[in-house]
C-alpha cells in the first residue's frame, strides 16, 4: 500500500474505517500470497536436485544463503500477517514484493550441473569423437612404432650407440605417459580444449625444429622432449574423452582409436623410406610435420568433451591403488609396457646385424610389423566387447611373451618376417586392449577416468623410459649379440601377464562372478 498522505486527518471517520476495512483485506492477500509463493520456494528446495556427484563448496554456500533469505522471508510474513496496521503506519507493504523478487531471483539464478546422461554408445558425435582420436594416437604412437627407421638413421649420422639412441624415442614415450597425469586431472577439470591447443603446438614445433637439428643433443630435447611433451597433452585427454562416449562398445571404439598406431606407423615409415634418400632428413622430417598438421588441425575442430567438468579433486587418487583389481592391473602394464616396444626400436637394427637385410628392406620389415597392428589393435578389441577386456589382454599378453621367447630360434629373412607377423599382432593388441581394460575398471564413475588413467600412465612411464635403453645396453654387453635383450622382452612380458591374471580374480571376487567373469 501506498504511504498515508499528510491530509488524512481532514477526512471523516467513516472514510478512515472504510479504508481500514479495504486495507486488511489487500494485507491478508498479500500475505497469503507471499506463503503460497514461500511453500513452492520450500517445496524446490526439498525436490532433489540434479547435479553431479561432486557439488562444489560455492555451491551449498549459495544454498545455505538462500535458506538463510527464506527464513527472513518468514519472519517478515509472520510481522504483517499479524500487524497489518503497522503497514500503514510505516508504508511498508511494498518491501515484502521487493524481498520475494530478491529471493525468487537467487533460486532462479541458481547454477545447475548439466548432466548429459549416460554415454550415447553410438552417434554422429560419439564416431567422429572415435576418428578425431584416430588421428591423434596416428600422430603420436605412429610416430613412436616408427622410431625403428630414425633409430638407424641417428646411429649413423651420430656416431653413438644404439642404447644413447634409444634414449630419444624412449623419453618420448616417457613424457607422453608421465604428463598424463596432469592432463588427465586438467580433463576432468574442463581444461580439454586448451591442452589439445597445446599439445599440437608442441608437436608441431618438434618436429619442425627436429629438421633443423644436426647434433644429438638438439635431436634429443626437439624430437624426445618437445614432441614427448605435445604426446603427453594429446594421447591421455582424447583418449579420456573418448571413453566417455560409449558404454557397451567401448573396446571396439578404443581399438578403431588405437589403429591410429598402425596408420602413423605405415605413413610415416614409408615417407622417411622414400623421401630421405632423395630429399634428404630436413624436408622429410618437414613433410611428416605437415601431415601432422592437417590430422591435428581436425582433431582441433572435431572432438569435443562430453561431460561437465569436475572442478574438485586430486591429481592422484590414492584410494584407487587400495583396491585389488586396480593396483594389479596397473602392475601387470608396467610390465608389458617395459618390454613391448623393445622390438620397435631395435628390429631393423637385428634384421642388418644378424639376418644381413639391407637398409631398405629394414623399413619394410618394420611396415610390416606395424602394418599388421591392424588385426591386433581391431580383432582383439572385437572380441573384448563379447568375452571381456582383461581376458583378452591376459591371452595377447602370455602370447606376445612367448612369441618373444622364441625370437632367439629366428635365423633367416623368410622366418624373421613371419615371426614379425605374429609378434606385430599380439603387441597391436597389447596397446589397444590396456586402455580399455582400465577404463572398464572405472565404470562407477566416469568423471574419474582421466585421473586414474594418467595415474597408471605416469607408472608406464618409468616403463617405456627404461625398457628400450635396458635393451640396448644388453645387446652393447653382449658384443652385439641380441639374447639377452630378447630374454629381457619375453619374460618381463610373461610376468605382466601373470599379474593381470591376479587382477581378473580380484575383480571376479568384487563382482562375485569367479574366475568365468567376462571382465
Amino acid at each position: 500500500m501506498p504511504p498515508l498522505d499528510k491530509d488524512a486527518g481532514a477526512v471523516s471517520s467513516s472514510a478512515s474505517t472504510s479504508s481500514t476495512s479495504t486495507a486488511l483485506p489487500a494485507a491478508t492477500a498479500n500475505t497469503n500470497s507471499a506463503n503460497t509463493i514461500n511453500t513452492n520456494i520450500d517445496s524446490e528446495k526439498r525436490q532433489p536436485r540434479e547435479t553431479n556427484s561432486d557439488i562444489d563448496e560455492e555451491d551449498e554456500e549459495e544454498h545455505d544463503d538462500d535458506d538463510r533469505d527464506t527464513d527472513d522471508l518468514d519472519t517478515s510474513n509472520a510481522q504483517h500477517a499479524t500487524s497489518p496496521s503497522r503497514e500503514k503506519e510505516n508504508g511498508n507493504s511494498n518491501d515484502t514484493p521487493g524481498v520475494l523478487a530478491r529471493v525468487i531471483s537467487r533460486v532462479s539464478s541458481r547454477p545447475k550441473h548439466f548432466d548429459p546422461g549416460p554415454p550415447p554408445d553410438g552417434g554422429w558425435e560419439a564416431w567422429i569423437a572415435c576418428a578425431c582420436t584416430h588421428f591423434v594416437i596416428m600422430d603420436t604412437w605412429g610416430v613412436i612404432n616408427s622410431f625403428g627407421s630414425f633409430q638407424t638413421y641417428y646411429t649413423q649420422l651420430l656416431g653413438k650407440s644404439p642404447s644413447q639412441i634409444a634414449w630419444i624415442g624412449s623419453f618420448q614415450i616417457f613424457l607422453l605417459f608421465f604428463v598424463g597425469t596432469f592432463t588427465g586431472r586438467l580433463t576432468d577439470a574442463g581444461y580439454f580444449r586448451q591442452l589439445l591447443a597445446l599439445g599440437t603446438i608442441l608437436q608441431l614445433v618438434g618436429i619442425f625444429t627436429t629438421a633443423q637439428a644436426t647434433q644429438y643433443w638438439q635431436i634429443f630435447l626437439s624430437q624426445g622432449v618437445c614432441m614427448g611433451l605435445g604426446n603427453g597433452c594429446l594421447f591421455c585427454p582424447s583418449l579420456a574423452t573418448l571413453s566417455t562416449y560409449f558404454s557397451k562398445k567401448r573396446s571396439t571404439a578404443i581399438g578403431i582409436a588405437a589403429v591410429g598406431s598402425a596408420s602413423g606407423g605405415l605413413v610415416f615409415p614409408s615417407i622417411v623410406r622414400q623421401l630421405l634418400p632423395r630429399v634428404g632428413f630436413p624436408w622429410t622430417m618437414r613433410v611428416l610435420g605437415f601431415v601432422q598438421l592437417a590430422t591435428l588441425l581436425a582433431v582441433n575442430a572435431g572432438l569435443r568433451q562430453r561431460l561437465p567438468p569436475r572442478r574438485s579433486g586430486k591429481i592422484v587418487e590414492w584410494q584407487a591403488f587400495k583396491e585389488p583389481q586396480y593396483a594389479f592391473y596397473a602392475a601387470g602394464s608396467f610390465f608389458c609396457f617395459w618390454s613391448v616396444y623393445i622390438v620397435f626400436f631395435y628390429i631393423a637394427s637385428f634384421s642388418r646385424d644378424i639376418i644381413g637385410m639391407p637398409y631398405t628392406d629394414s623399413l619394410n620389415l618394420l611396415l610390416v610389423l606395424n602394418g599388421v597392428g591392424f588385426v591386433g589393435r581391431l580383432l582383439p578389441n572385437y572380441l573384448a566387447d563379447r568375452f571381456g577386456v582383461i581376458n583378452m589382454f591376459i591371452i595377447c599378453g602370455f602370447y606376445a611373451g612367448i612369441a618373444a621367447m622364441c625370437w632367439p630360434a629366428v635365423k633367416s629373412t623368410t622366418g624373421l618376417y613371419v615371426w614379425v607377423v605374429f609378434y606385430g599382432i599380439a603387441a597391436g593388441a597389447i596397446q589397444s586392449l590396456f586402455p580399455a581394460g582400465l577404463t572398464s575398471l572405472n565404470t562407477k564413475d566416469l568423471s574419474k577416468a582421466g585421473v586414474r588413467m594418467g595415474m597408471v600412465f605416469t607408472l608406464n612411464s618409468v616403463a617405456t623410459l627404461t625398457g628400450p635403453p635396458i635393451a640396448g645396453a644388453l645387446v652393447s654387453a653382449s658384443g652385439g649379440r641380441y639374447i639377452g635383450a630378447q630374454m629381457f622382452t619375453g619374460s618381463v612380458l610373461l610376468i605382466g601377464s601373470c599379474f593381470l591374471v591376479c587382477a581378473k580374480v580380484a575383480l571376479g571376487r568384487e563382482t562375485g562372478k569367479g574366475w568365468h567373469a567376462r571382465v
